[in-house]
């Protein structure tokens, strides 16, 4: 294998970034669940795994931890 053939694997799932991608917008539980026909629990559970992956308490700690590290854009 090239060196230039190697990949960083993403540390969010693609669900787990499109509910931080609308969460930016200020969208709400609701709002997002609507947007992806999905689950209000399952928006909450995105969230909380991407928490628990970024190793904060709280979604704001996680917007900013994904921003700087470029994985979420405003």
């Amino acid at each position: 294998m090239k060196d230039n053939d190697y990949k960083p694997k993403q540390l969010l799932t693609k669900r787990e970034k499109e509910v931080f991608e609308l969460l930016v917008q200020d969208k709400t539980t609701k709002e997002i669940a609507d947007e992806l026909f999905i689950s209000q629990k399952t928006v909450r559970n995105h969230i909380s795994n991407a928490m628990q992956k970024l190793g904060v308490k709280g979604r704001s700690q996680a917007v900013v931890e994904l921003l700087r590290m470029g994985e979420l854009k405003l």
